[in-house]
């Protein structure tokens, strides 16, 4: 399983080393005082990336008290937290600490509006890989703020047949259901086959996929081959994915979809505009 806490020390040791080794501004002002700022956001946001900010202030010698909850829903120039150290620290934290927040902030927002887009259907918004490199628990972990839930992390523990798989099975007469046995046989959590036509919602369904991921069809084309695949395994999840946005997921949530998966929410991210302003004293 993924370690978490040394995600975030980590990306909080990386976010402060692409500075460099010291701070020229700060150190030519000769500036050593007692500071505290504010961090605020400019737009209406849910408040992610909290605790990697946070520890990026601990290591710059400061402390954040934050003022809202990760998930939370914060309004247009609502106080996020209150950051306190040095003078010094706080300004060499403070880049680090809001390129964190302003890209947390826009992942957790975007799916917070897909996932209210879906509300009362039962369907459930995914990430997918489709993160920026080194982000990945990080991208995941916004997702998980606006409300969405946990798709496949990596490639060690899913099988997950995608469109490329299913030519490399057809270019060797290979056998999906022996796949799938494989998979099992080496104790993977999920085995999940992409499916574009019958055909392969058939093989699929008969091989004992955990899910199927329609990809890349209609909203029409989807209910029609989720409706085929639940007359023949009524237990298997179906996920709509390929190009989904919001102004369609909800018709995809009412054509069936156990869940929709949604690249852009990481790839694609709006950051949200969010400031650090010294207090004056």
């Amino acid at each position: 399983m993924p370690d978490r806490e040394h995600d975030i020390a980590q990306l909080a040791r990386d976010a402060l080393a692409e500075d460099g080794l010291a701070d020229a501004t700060t150190d030519s002002l000769h500036i050593r005082a007692p500071a505290i700022g504010t961090i605020r956001a400019r737009a209406a946001a849910v408040a992610a990336g909290l605790r990697y900010a946070g520890e990026i202030a601990r290591l710059a010698g400061c402390e954040v008290r934050w003022e809202v909850s990760e998930g939370g829903v914060v309004a247009a120039g609502e106080v996020l937290g209150v950051v306190s150290g040095d003078l010094s620290g706080i300004l060499r934290a403070e880049r680090p600490m809001l390129n964190v927040l302003q890209r947390a902030c826009g992942i957790a927002t975007a799916t917070g509006r897909h996932v209210d887009a879906v509300a009362g259907t039962g369907c459930r918004i995914l990430h997918t890989r489709k993160t920026a490199p080194r982000l990945r628990l990080f991208d995941v972990a916004a997702v998980l703020a606006g409300g969405g839930q946990e798709h496949r992390l990596g490639l060690d523990r899913v099988v997950m047949i995608k469109d490329n798989h299913w030519e490399a099975l057809r270019a060797r007469n290979g056998d999906l259901s022996a796949v799938v046995a494989e998979a099992r046989r080496r104790g993977v959590a999920a085995v999940q086959v992409e499916v574009e036509t019958e055909e392969q919602v058939d093989l699929a369904c008969r091989a004992g996929a955990n899910r199927l991921l329609v990809d890349n069809r209609t909203a029409a084309e989807f209910a029609a081959l989720a409706g085929r695949a639940r007359a023949l395994r009524p237990d298997i999840e179906i996920e709509a994915t390929g190009g989904i946005t919001l102004d369609d997921v909800r018709t995809y949530a009412e054509a069936g979809a156990d869940f929709v998966s949604v690249g852009a929410l990481p790839h694609s991210v709006r950051a949200v505009d969010v400031t650090l302003e010294l207090q004056r004293g």
